[in-house]
């Protein structure tokens, strides 16, 4: 029974309206910082066949309920409505039966309203669309021999080779040869062939030899209407609706909570015994709703930055950014991705809009999830979309690179150095023929350490290194954003034919593979991926996005150029260093007084059975020569070539490098 001096009129308001006014003795905080901080790891969903447990976090709340239903369909009232309990600062609620596949919904009561109902934040599983949360049993999504299912082997963060793919993109297209085309099991299927009989899918990836494989969000985001699952809708993922879960979508069954998860399990394990591991791309910068995000329907307030007007910040261009600094943000975050890594055996993390996020968030992240697993590849991107209310000083941007532990960050200076600004589509790059931007090839060359050869006045946009280590630069030529690698040539270099503009894409694919930093590939650039030269393709369709398997056969060369550079590297540990101080040891520029013709050498690495290695860039029109040092060079690489029992006849004194391509030689 409430206490008389917390309902207002006690004794003259009629009991009906003292049992819907009147709320239990709470705390008053004043302000979110004040908020007590919930020290266990049990929020969400405790289930057991005899009892389950609910439990959320919600300070403001003056009472709380779940809402218990037999179906997802949102028309259907509940089969039961509990009340919660506040216990050690979480509301909480058991039910003392097998709820396993019932689904549930959490609804507070806060200044005397009942706001709408919302989806549990820290719910594993949920039904069609993600708006109601499911109690399984997570035993049951189990694929079979997962209890063994084994990471590839992996060492050394220099020996990764990112292989950047859409869920969907990889298998819809109607010549993959792929059964279950747009799923999580598209992944899995082996022996899959274009009509021609090259191979496409997972058999792809392999033949490819990356290390890893990062999908875009696979989490459950709302813009894919999920109870139109034959439909042909489309949506990169980077609009978050439930974190824990896999997306609805990619699964065969939307509906049944276990079905995506049990899926999404199987794609990993196919991955695993492939030789390949998984990185998920996770993007905790934002939510894709914003006023009516679960999140704020349940912890108002709570989980967002806000300007001094009131209004959220939008550091995200999305409508809205994430705290990450309050401490039950950076637990939630936290949690999440070691419950990725834990029930879903995923083996690293690139963090959307990174920049957004304090840096002792993802130091924390970084340390926990180093502690489960010491090959972790953590990376992001370390800008924000736009001004955050947070200091840049405390933003892990990249410029702050060198105070984040053990995480990377994506080179735009060697991606725009390559091929020119993503903000200016006629600027040319390197590798069509742009001047002056020797001292930025440079830099992406160490991989953004530091380097005594380097006039850092003259590199694009960074003045200073900010890699400590080049294990903490993401090489990349181009990404999902944007345009393809192949649309932009086409669209800074329109005077050029297609053979002209493909020895460019090899040039700045070769760059990729052989400098410092950690190497990312576009899915699909190398057989000369085209959008239509459409920019920013989230929510373009099928047409647009897919992977078409045709071009595959139309571009072999290209195709065979970067699988060969691909066993290069990882066979010569020289392409590969690791350390700056190796790098400073063992790698030299040669001055070529020719600011599109750059040259590296890299001699003594005890490790390598090539004891002297040159390496040429030419990124001009028409071929360039260069003085070599004494000695017979054989050639390993050139004009799109790569043969390691050498090209031709060793060279003497001279090589000529051919225009828009790559040479290597070897003493």
């Amino acid at each position: 029974m409430h206490s008389p001096k917390n309902c207002f009129y006690f004794f003259l308001c009629p009991i009906v309206l003292f049992m819907t006014s009147c709320e239990p003795d709470r705390p008053v905080y004043n302000s979110l910082d004040e908020y007590p901080i919930y020290a266990f790891a049990d929020l969400g969903v405790t289930y057991s066949p005899s009892a389950t447990t609910f439990k959320f976090w919600s300070p403001a709340a003056q009472r709380a309920r779940v809402k218990l239903y037999v179906t997802d369909q949102l028309e259907e009232e509940p089969d039961q409505t509990i009340d919660m309990k506040e216990v050690d600062g979480a509301w909480t609620a058991t039910v003392d039966r097998n709820l396993d596949g019932v689904y549930y919904t959490y609804q507070i009561r806060v200044n005397g309203n009942w706001k709408a109902e919302a989806t549990d934040p820290y719910a594993r599983a949920v039904g069609t669309n993600g708006l109601r949360g499911q109690v399984v049993n997570l035993r049951d999504t189990d694929p079979d021999g997962w209890a063994t299912d084994s990471k590839p082997i992996f060492g050394a963060k220099q020996n990764a080779i990112l292989y950047e793919l859409h869920v969907r993109d990889l298998s819809i297209d109607p010549n993959s040869g792929i059964e279950h085309k747009g799923k999580f099991l598209g992944l899995t299927e082996r022996g899959t062939t274009t009509p021609s009989g090259l191979a496409t899918g997972l058999d792809h990836l392999v033949e490819m030899g990356i290390t890893h494989v990062h999908l875009l969000p696979s989490y459950d985001f709302f813009t894919v209407d999920e109870s139109r699952p034959d439909d042909a809708q489309y949506n990169w993922g980077y609009d978050p609706q439930n974190y824990n879960v896999p997306e609805g979508s990619y699964s065969t069954d939307p509906a049944d909570g276990k079905v995506r998860i049990r899926e999404f399990k199987q794609m990993v394990m196919a991955l695993h015994e492939a030789g390949i591991r998984v990185i998920m791309d996770v993007v905790y910068n934002h939510t894709g709703r914003s006023e009516d995000s679960h999140f704020q329907e349940l912890i108002p307030d709570y989980f967002y930055r806000f300007r001094k007007d009131g209004t959220m910040s939008d550091a995200s261009g999305c409508g809205n950014e994430i705290a990450s600094e309050r401490p039950m943000v950076r637990k939630y975050i936290r949690e999440s991705v070691a419950y990725w890594m834990r029930e879903y055996h995923v083996d690293g993390f690139r963090f959307d809009l990174m920049g957004i996020h304090d840096i002792a968030t993802m130091n924390e992240i970084s340390k926990q999830l180093h502690e489960i697993e010491p090959t972790v590849l953590l990376y992001g991107e370390g800008w924000m979309a736009a001004k955050s209310p947070l200091p840049d000083s405390l933003l892990a941007l990249k410029a702050n690179t060198a105070r984040l532990d053990r995480i990377a960050a994506f080179s735009d200076d060697y991606r725009d150095g390559i091929k020119g600004s993503v903000f200016e589509h006629e600027e040319k790059g390197f590798v069509s023929g742009a001047r002056n931007l020797e001292q930025t090839i440079r830099f992406g060359v160490v991989g953004a350490t530091r380097h005594d050869q380097i006039a850092y006045d003259s590199v694009n946009y960074s003045s200073a290194p900010w890699a400590p280590e080049p294990t903490q630069a993401i090489s990349y030529a181009s990404c999902h954003d944007n345009h393809t690698l192949w649309d932009r040539l086409a669209i800074s270099n329109p005077q050029d034919g297609s053979a002209r503009r493909e020895k460019m894409q090899r040039l700045a694919l070769a760059m990729v593979l052989t400098s410092q930093g950690i190497p990312f590939l576009h899915a699909g650039s190398e057989m000369c991926r085209t959008k239509g030269g459409e920019e920013n393709s989230y929510k373009s369709g099928d047409d647009v996005n897919a992977i078409k398997w045709k071009d595959k056969a139309r571009h072999e060369k290209t195709l065979t150029y970067v699988k060969d550079l691909i066993a290069l590297r990882k066979t010569h540990p020289a392409f590969r260093l690791g350390t700056t101080a190796a790098i400073q040891q063992h790698l030299n520029f040669i001055e070529t007084e020719d600011d599109q013709l750059v040259a590296y050498r890299i001699a003594g690495v005890p490790e390598d059975s090539w004891n002297d290695i040159i390496v040429l860039y030419n990124g001009a029109g028409n071929s360039k020569r260069l003085d070599l040092p004494e000695g017979k060079w054989a050639v390993m690489s050139q004009d799109g070539l790569v043969d390691t029992e050498g090209i031709g006849r060793p060279v003497m004194r001279r090589v000529t490098v051919a225009g828009a391509s790559m040479t290597v030689l070897v003493q």
